[in-house]
């Protein structure tokens, strides 16, 4: 048989979805099991998102466009970062892709060298490895404790930067925790990237879901940063593999070529139709959403600590909950495992995002209906006992 390539050997598993075939596997055999692990709203496009695809379809949208998208939706996508977070971005800097995904996957391909080894918060989204490893670059996760809100900061960054280091990857909020990086602490860690030449990749893909103070994309602290967004967690649209980059303009011809040739360009019918999400009647049905999402954690923060699963930073954004489980397991594949053939409640152990609070944290995911979290916690109540 053919040899794989070494790259099949290092691309980290996901172990989230091995999570989900084994809901998905129960549910199937009748067993009633509430899903708190994968990152999916419950939430999908509203019906004017629909509308308008049928219609891009009916009119016979479906060719190729541009490997940069439509203008359109370029133009619409800078229209929208600098009404909702600040930012002026010319819409030549916008790069429409297929999903979070194909951004991730251009941004790398077109920064890293084999060799470059790019830090990382430890804990961290897992498949953004992948992408580094892709490229033939080295991810390199440094711990991150709770009183740095488990991410990244400019003494970390420095005290790590070796000769190989050529860039970070950070998400604010994150995946797994929920947590914002405090804009002055953001700001002196772009500046430590800087002093050392180097690159900021910025996951921006839960910056609509926010819960405290309204927030600002990093472009209004740095205009030269690499920007990845998605219309799949804000605009509930994860199967229409849509997403984008903001680039600095002397990156665009360059991704430009990249996406001609690795993607050709982003789902047709999915562009047109995305046009829709940017209306303010549209808007207005996000933000409701936005707020049902907030009511979510606020329900559940209190509730966890009652049943003694810590946690040890209130998310205020996305929608994921880090607890840690010390209470009750210094295990968390354990206690995943048994918390979902026991109490039928499915939620992702710690090892996904990293081996630094991998035994005794959890990612409890809070995308679907509040009568079912509420039935969740007392199923968990029975289950911890």
């Amino acid at each position: 048989m053919p040899r794989l390539a070494k790259r099949t050997e290092q691309v980290m598993p996901f172990y989230a979805v091995e999570l989900f075939k084994q809901a998905s596997a129960l549910n199937a055999q009748g067993h009633d099991i509430i899903s708190l692990g994968i990152g999916e709203p419950d939430f999908t496009a509203p019906s004017q998102v629909v509308e308008t695809m049928h219609r891009a379809a009916q009119a016979g949208l479906s060719g190729y466009t541009p490997p940069a998208g439509i203008s359109p939706l370029r133009a619409a996508i800078a229209d929208y970062y600098h009404q909702q977070f600040g930012a002026s971005v010319d819409p030549s800097r916008v790069i429409v892709t297929s999903g979070a995904s194909g951004a991730l996957l251009l941004a790398s391909m077109a920064l890293i060298n084999p060799g470059d080894e790019i830090l990382m918060p430890d804990p961290s989204y897992p498949a953004n490895q992948n992408f580094i490893t892709g490229a033939g670059g080295i991810p390199r996760l440094i711990p991150c404790s709770a009183e740095q809100r488990f991410q990244l900061d400019a003494e970390t960054v420095g005290k790590h930067w070796g000769p190989a280091t050529r860039g970070v990857l950070i998400a604010s909020p994150s995946n797994p925790t929920g947590t914002t990086i405090a804009r002055e602490d953001l700001k002196t860690l772009i500046a430590e990237v800087k002093r050392h030449d180097g690159f900021v990749i910025m996951d921006e893909i839960y910056l609509g879901l926010y819960y405290d103070e309204k927030p600002q994309s990093a472009l209004t602290l740095d205009d030269n940063i690499v920007i990845i967004n998605s219309f799949s967690k804000y605009f509930h649209m994860t199967g229409w593999r849509l997403g984008w980059l903001i680039v600095p303009p002397h990156m665009v011809a360059a991704i430009e070529k990249l996406a001609a040739s690795l993607a050709i360009c982003a789902p047709s019918l999915a562009q047109h139709a995305a046009l829709t999400c940017f209306d303010p009647e549209v808007m207005q049905i996000y933000e409701k959403r936005r707020l049902s999402f907030k009511q979510r954690r606020d329900y559940l923060l209190p509730e966890f600590e009652r049943l003694r699963l810590h946690v040890p930073v209130a998310p205020d954004g996305a929608f994921y909950i880090y607890a840690d489980i010390r209470e009750y397991s210094q295990d968390s594949d354990d206690f995943s495992h048994r918390l979902l053939h026991e109490a039928g409640v499915a939620a992702v152990p710690g090892r996904d995002f990293g081996p630094a609070h991998a035994a005794y944290s959890m990612r409890f995911s809070y995308a679907t209906g509040l009568d079912r979290l509420q039935e969740a916690i007392a199923r968990m109540e029975r289950f911890l006992g």
